[in-house]
């Protein structure tokens, strides 16, 4: 959500708007989030409609040619059928915006933590519903210190069975352990996050034998103490490991970059090189729900970047970009 989002649905509601940045904790961020959601989710729906449009622009204009925000329809909608007409009206917004605006859209699907597994289970049918018809993958998000993966096996089994990708967060809050649970419990293939692997070289090794991708957001690590500080962010170390890495905006709202602010922080800050900034966009494309001509083409794109000399004024992001976590924790 936009900044000015979050003010004017507040105004509107006679209320002040939270402040986005005062946090010192995973439970400050949570309860932040929490907020912004409470006034999408006790508004018109036009409300969730206008924030899947902006998604969208704020995406187009990083240079993004596919995007996968990040969504639970239980979190607007308690009952399951109203559930899955939200997410239908978030899918035909997000590819209307998309196709004006020359961005794929496909929308990943999470369970909570700290909700009971049963609606975990519930979510995953929601999702499998609409599996290769808008949504693309299936993830787990939340205090993953306090909830541990086992009690959402069924829920992920539902979802690889469906075809869609297994993409929880791990690796954030929780160290190694919690990765190889997500890989041995839920089948993950993609983790959000996972920087946490570095702990562990046999997990790295594990990681990069397997192919597994971890979609790093380097800003909300230091945001939220994961890492002490982007010059001590483990991303170099995870990709000299032979880890496949994307880059990727967590919560623009709460921790301020978009998705080609993060790839100039990862050149500037990390020290990344341009063959380092095309291999994570290609990679972000790869392991994406995205069609396969639409990864083919942006493929091409990034190569006749990397190609191009004097890249270095621009970013794979002012061309083409990677899906990235845009909306969720």
């Amino acid at each position: 959500m936009r900044p000015a989002t979050l003010a004017e649905l507040a105004g509107e509601r006679g209320e002040r708007p939270p402040d986005a940045g005062d946090f010192a904790s995973f439970e400050d961020f949570g309860a932040l989030y929490d907020a912004a959601a409470r006034l999408v989710r006790e508004g018109p729906r036009r409300n969730l409609l206008r924030l899947v449009r902006e998604v969208v622009e704020d995406a187009a204009a990083d240079g993004a040619v596919w995007i996968e925000p990040h969504l639970n329809p239980l979190t607007y909608e308690d009952d399951p059928g109203a559930a899955l007409d939200l997410l239908d009206a978030v899918i035909d917004e997000g590819r209307r915006a998309g196709d004006r605006l020359g961005v794929g859209f496909g929308v990943l699907v999470y369970a909570r933590r700290h909700a009971d597994p049963s609606q975990a289970v519930e979510t995953a049918r929601l999702a499998a519903r609409r599996s290769g018809d808008g949504v693309v993958g299936f993830g787990l998000a939340g205090d993953e210190a306090r909830h541990a993966p086992e009690p959402f096996a069924e829920a992920f089994a539902i979802a690889r069975e469906a075809g869609l990708i297994s993409a929880p967060h791990a690796g954030e809050l929780a160290g190694p352990a919690g990765m190889r649970a997500a890989l041995d419990v839920l089948g993950a293939r993609r983790i959000a996050h996972g920087v946490r692997a570095v702990e562990d070289p046999a997990l790295l090794d594990r990681l990069a034998a397997e192919g597994i991708v971890l979609d790093v957001c380097p800003t909300s690590n230091v945001a939220l103490g994961v890492v002490a500080s982007l010059a001590a962010h483990p991303l170099p170390r995870l990709l000299e490991a032979g880890v496949r890495c994307t880059l990727n905006a967590d919560d623009p709202l709460l921790f301020g970059p978009g998705l080609l602010q993060e790839y100039e922080t990862a050149r500037t800050e990390l020290g990344l090189t341009d063959p380092q900034l095309a291999a994570a966009a290609r990679t972000s494309l790869e392991a994406s729900g995205a069609p396969h001509t639409t990864v083919e083409d942006a493929v091409t794109r990034i190569g006749a970047w990397l190609d191009t000399p004097g890249q270095a004024t621009t970013l794979p992001g002012q061309e083409v970009g990677p899906p990235g976590q845009l909306a969720g924790t």
